[in-house]
Order: C-alpha cells, then sequence, then structure tokens
C-alpha cells in the first residue's frame, strides 16, 4: 500500500533521534518532535490535527517513566503509535445496519472520487463478508453511462440491480429501488448518487431529499485520498449538509503521505470505515486506525496479512500440494506457477512484506527492483515450457533451455535463476511438510528476510522470489 509510505520513513529516520537516551525529558525530545511535526506536514496532514498531535505526544513523553522492559526510544514510539490510533478514530468501526430491512446506505462524494466503484466493492464485502442478499440503484441521472457502469458492476459482483432511467427524478428512483428492496426481501439497499465537479447548492438539495425519501441508515462520503486536504474539506462540506455516517477512502494506493486519513476524523468528526486499496473489485478493506498506526511506524500489520491468506489462498490446492510433498513427490514447476498466482492475488511481494514487522523500506526496495515483473517473467518461462518439461525440470538440457528461453523472451540467466529458486522453494515445502502459501506466511511473520541475488533470505531459510 503506497499510502504513508512518506510518512513512514520519515518517521522512521525521526525517532532515531531518540534511540540510546537514558529517559524521555523534554530537551531529547523537543527536537524528535520538530522532525515528526515537519514529517506530518509534509504527508499533508492538516495543522490543527498536527498541533493537538504534537503536544498530546510531548505532554505523555515527557518525564514518564519507562516502561519495564522497553527502551526510552520504545517508551516513545508506544506513544506516538497510541496517538496516532487516536486521531484517526481508536478502532474500527463497522457499518451499522441494525434496522428493519432493507438498510439503506447512501453514498455520495464528488465526481470523479471512485463513487460507482466503491458501490460495487460494498456490495461485494457485503455479500462476501456479511452474506448479506444486496441490491444496488443509480440516482445519478447526469454522468453518461454512469447507470450502465453500475449494472455491469453489479453484474460482476452478482447482486441485485434496480434499474434506473436519465429521465427519472433521482427522489423517485431512490423510492421505486426501496420498494423493490422490500418485496425482494434485500437485507441491504446501496444508492448511488450523482457528483459534481465540485460542491454546489444544486447538488447538495439533490441529495437532501434523496436522504430525506430513503430515511438511510448509513451515509457514506467517497473521498480521493490523492487529493490531500482538498479531501477533507471536500467531506467537511458534506458533512455540514448531509448528516455523513462515515468516510469511505478511495485510491489509497496512489497516494503517498496520507494526510486525508490521519485528517478526516479531526476535521469531520466522522469515522473512516473503508479504504479502496486497488482497482480490483474486492480491494476495499475495513479501516482498522491501530493496524494502519502499525504499519506507520514500520511494525507491519500481520493481522491483515493472516486474513489475506485466509481469504484468498486456494485451500484445496494448499491440501493437494501438502499431500503431495508429504507422500515423497517432487515440487514441480506447475506447483511454483501456483504459488506465484496466489502471490499476486495477495497484492504481490511489496504488499505482503508491507505488513511485515520489521522489513522498514524493504517494500519499496522489492517495488523498485522489479519483484512484479520478475513474477511475470518467471510465469512467461513456465509457460513456455512442455508438460513433462514442468513436471520434470531436471531433463532441461542445453537445446530445451535454448527453446523455452527463446519461446518466452528471456535470457538463459533468468531461466537458470528460475530453477535455482524453484529448486530452493522445494526443500523449503519439503520441510514444511509442504503447507505452502500459509506455512511460509507464518516463517516469514517470524524472520524479516533480506535481499539477495535474487531472492530473499530470513532467519528461516530462503523466500526464492
Amino acid at each position: 500500500m503506497a499510502i504513508f509510505e512518506n510518512l513512514s520513513e520519515r518517521l522512521a529516520g525521526s525517532l532515531k533521534k531518540i534511540s540510546g537516551k537514558a529517559n524521555l525529558t523534554e530537551e531529547n525530545i523537543q527536537e524528535t518532535l520538530r522532525e515528526v511535526r515537519m514529517a506530518l506536514l509534509e504527508a499533508d496532514v492538516a495543522l490543527p490535527v498536527v498541533k493537538i498531535f504534537i503536544e498530546a505526544v510531548k505532554k505523555r513523553a515527557i518525564g514518564q517513566n519507562v516502561a519495564k522492559g522497553l527502551s526510552p526510544s520504545q517508551q516513545f514510539i508506544k506513544i506516538v503509535q497510541s496517538e496516532l490510533e487516536r486521531v484517526m478514530g481508536e478502532s474500527n468501526e463497522e457499518l451499522n445496519l441494525a434496522a428493519q430491512p432493507p438498510a439503506v446506505i447512501l453514498v455520495a462524494g464528488l465526481q470523479g472520487a471512485g463513487k460507482t466503484t466503491s458501490v460495487a466493492k460494498l456490495a461485494n464485502f457485503l455479500v462476501k463478508k456479511k452474506k448479506k442478499k444486496v441490491m444496488v440503484v443509480s440516482a445519478d441521472i447526469y454522468r453518461p453511462a454512469a447507470i450502465k457502469q453500475l449494472e455491469i458492476l453489479a453484474s460482476e459482483v452478482g447482486v441485485e440491480f434496480h434499474p434506473s432511467q436519465p429521465s427519472q427524478n433521482p427522489s423517485d428512483i431512490a423510492l421505486s429501488a426501496l420498494k423493490s428492496a422490500k418485496i425482494k426481501f434485500i437485507d441491504v439497499l446501496l444508492v448511488d448518487t450523482a457528483g459534481r465537479l465540485h460542491v454546489d447548492s444544486e447538488m447538495m438539495t439533490e441529495i437532501q431529499l434523496i436522504h430525506a425519501a430513503v430515511e438511510p441508515i448509513e451515509t457514506l462520503f467517497v473521498a480521493d485520498a490523492m487529493i490531500g486536504q482538498d479531501a477533507v474539506l471536500t467531506a467537511k462540506a458534506f458533512n455540514d449538509t448531509l448528516p455523513l455516517t462515515g468516510v469511505i477512502l478511495t485510491k489509497v494506493d496512489g497516494d503517498a503521505r496520507g494526510g486525508a486519513a490521519l485528517s478526516v476524523r479531526h476535521v469531520t468528526g466522522k469515522p473512516i470505515k473503508f479504504l479502496g486499496v486497488g482497482e480490483k473489485i474486492d480491494e476495499l478493506e475495513p479501516f482498522y486506525p491501530e493496524r494502519i498506526a502499525s504499519r506507520i511506524l514500520g511494525m507491519g500489520d500481520v493481522m491483515s496479512l493472516i486474513e489475506d491468506v485466509e481469504q484468498k489462498v486456494d485451500r484445496k490446492k494448499a491440501e493437494k500440494l501438502a499431500k503431495k510433498v508429504s507422500q515423497g513427490k517432487k515440487f514441480d514447476l506447475n506447483d511454483l506457477k501456483d504459488q506465484l498466482r496466489q502471490m499476486k492475488d495477495m497484492g504481490g511481494l511489496s504488499s505482503m512484506m508491507d505488513k511485515l514487522p520489521g522489513l522498514g523500506g524493504m517494500p519499496q526496495i522489492a517495488e523498485k527492483s522489479g519483484m512484479a515483473e520478475n513474477f511475470s517473467r518467471m510465469e512467461f518461462i513456465i509457460d513456455s515450457m512442455t508438460p513433462l518439461e514442468r513436471s520434470k525440470p531436471d531433463i532441461l538440457n542445453g537445446s530445451r533451455k535454448r527453446r523455452i528461453t527463446q519461446g518466452s523472451g528471456t535470457t538463459l540467466q533468468d531461466l537458470n535463476r528460475l530453477l535455482k529458486q524453484h529448486k530452493q522453494m522445494g526443500m523449503m515445502m519439503k520441510k514444511m511438510k509442504g503447507k505452502g502459501m500459509q506455512r511460509m506466511m507464518q516463517g516469514l511473520s517470524g524472520a524479516a528476510p533480506k535481499l539477495n541475488d535474487g531472492g530473499f533470505s530470513g532467519g528461516n531459510g530462503k523466500f526464492p522470489f
């Protein structure tokens, strides 16, 4: 996740200043706090939020007795983490669906923030995670193809779509959908509203009328994280007009600063409920302040990583591979390709490393070193092999290697590296009795790997990507 990347790097440098100190005093934390303040301002965090945050950290840190087992720098980081959580809301706030079905969720925001996509992602979340029967409707009669876009996304997600026409009144559309949702015993109705390029009175009046017509239990504001403080100010303008219940922060994968996420709760008084972390339909994550604070301070987010493994690793394939290896059969290149694909489904290596503790800037190094391209290159090489070569890579001689590299557009060095890494991973699988990705994650969470000549190595052996 790109969000907080710059802030995390700056804070890591700032917090080093206090390491090695015998205790926490006003003098030895003043310089660190100055740098933390600059890091927050550069991350586009709202000035009032920065002031409150710095004062709170200073008040708690100065003269505090260091807890047993912690160094002064660890104690200071603990305080910073606690205050970051406080600024962002301390704990995850789930959607309130405690209403007589259908529970109505109204989604508002500016044009281009990703409202319609967020509606589809939210529908997908409610179906997959909350096991709800969902209907979506578009009350956006202005943007060309907005209704059609939602219909296509609804089909992709597998939820009910209530049709509407540009000639209809937005409030009538919402009421019609509510009536239909009751007849079809829908649990949750998601209403997508029209956006504008800027906040205007006509837009606000229209949304107020829709709100009054369907009386939503949740009114969510969709904000584009990449516009920083403008997102927070727009959220405030909407909150002054509508009784917002929460915020969905989109495009956080493209925002390296994170100022909006750290500011929106304080400025609007409303919690961030979800983060849009990518373009795929399942890339919407509940917002956990404690996990984000941990990630900002380079301490990883193992809980999210475990959830990713549980949700995205193909259990049947993992069990099949475990059985295969436990029976003494070799880990072949088809198995390696499956592991590569599962890694990609989890957001790639840099996304996984971002959630592991103690890796510092390693995810960025992995990204810059072209790990995603390496994954694709490895797949191309495997795809250029015959079924026999994939199952028995030991038969690869000079002529076969030349044919494979020519067919995949790669070099002999690429192929040899793949074979070396396959061998290493086969040995790792054997040690872990073939549990594959799940065991690998457990192993990695206890050992921070480091870059080597084509792979990663750590306390538990090589991670051959």
